[in-house]
């Protein structure tokens, strides 16, 4: 398993993610690999990236994937590009940290 911690930064908020998109996949899922040279969570939803419907569906599976509301992720940059910087509100690194390794391929 990859050590993910590089793309994770402690907020005053709650913890921010680096995470890359790609919009259109066949499947969705995050997290979808990792980047190490990027220092990123991969992220697939299949979603186009049209009029915000990536960026929706983005929060929508962090949300799930994670077991948090929606309303507690927000996009903070790169809203526009297909890497991200995605706000957890709520939660610590180490919180988040124990909710994401299970999942990192």
């Amino acid at each position: 398993m990859p050590d993910i911690t590089d793309a994770l930064f402690e907020d005053r908020h709650g913890v921010v993610i680096a995470i890359e998109v790609t919009a259109g996949a066949k499947t969705s899922a995050f997290p979808a690999g990792y980047n190490e040279w990027r220092k990123m969570i991969g992220c697939r939803v299949s979603a186009q990236a049209v009029e915000g419907k990536a960026n929706r569906a983005v929060i929508a599976l962090v949300a799930q994937s994670l077991d948090v509301p929606p309303a507690s992720v927000s996009i903070l940059s790169g809203s526009t590009a297909s890497q991200k910087r995605i706000l957890v509100t709520g939660m610590t690194k180490n919180e988040l940290l124990g909710r994401l390794s299970p999942l990192v391929e």
